[in-house]
């Protein structure tokens, strides 16, 4: 029931377009846009193309917002989460702190499809990689994962070492913990900086894990 009301509140957000032109994709904006492509026929034989635009900086203001375009023209657009109506099903659109987790069609019989990233961007290119390269592309997903847990399991040590450093706190209770591992201001940027390319590594893949991805945000 809470799914049912999400999506309807979703559906509920959308907003008409304005009729514009769907901008071409440059490569400077492959890592502040992401643009993907729905193509569907028509009962006449006719083929209708949607696009999901997705520009990543507008995150600065607490929101994402997706637009919508319809053969090339403003259809609708809707902050993210965003669902929005389409011939014979629904667009939905989800984004994490790292790009896209989430841009799918959903047909009314309850089938999903990801959408087809743009040749020209960074998730284009990505699947390019998969597809030219597969060994290479599972190699690089793998050692993604890995660098996430590693992450996530020193993120663990951490906070338990500083949870429990309060004697009259959660230490009088469970006593005190050391992490077996230290790293200095450095190291932990360096951590930091690594694992925030893994998850958006991951993003340009549509892959989400709410321990892992969520963890680094």
């Amino acid at each position: 029931m809470f799914k049912e009301w999400r999506h309807r509140r979703a559906v509920q957000r959308v907003k008409p377009g304005d009729g514009r032109a769907l901008k071409r994709f440059r490569w400077w904006q492959m890592l502040t846009r992401a643009l993907f492509h729905l193509r569907l026929m028509n009962d006449d034989g006719r083929q209708t193309v949607y696009t999901v635009d997705i520009k990543h900086q507008k995150a600065s203001d607490g929101y994402v917002k997706a637009h919508l375009y319809l053969d090339g023209r403003h259809h609708a657009e809707s902050r993210v989460p965003a669902v929005f109506p389409v011939r014979g099903g629904t667009v939905e659109v989800r984004a994490s702190g790292f790009g896209l987790k989430r841009c799918h069609y959903v047909t009314a019989e309850g089938a999903e499809f990801q959408l087809i990233p743009d040749p020209a961007s960074a998730e284009g290119r990505r699947a390019r990689l998969a597809r030219s390269h597969p060994a290479l592309s599972r190699c690089i997903g793998f050692l993604s994962v890995i660098v996430l847990v590693v992450g996530v399991v020193l993120l663990v040590l951490q906070l338990a070492e500083r949870i429990t450093r309060d004697p009259e706190g959660v230490a009088q209770y469970v006593g005190t913990f050391t992490s077996p591992i230290q790293l200095s201001a450095w190291s932990n940027t360096v951590v930091g900086l690594v694992t925030v390319a893994a998850s958006t590594e991951r993003a340009l893949r549509l892959r989400y894990n709410w321990l892992l991805d969520g963890g680094v945000g």
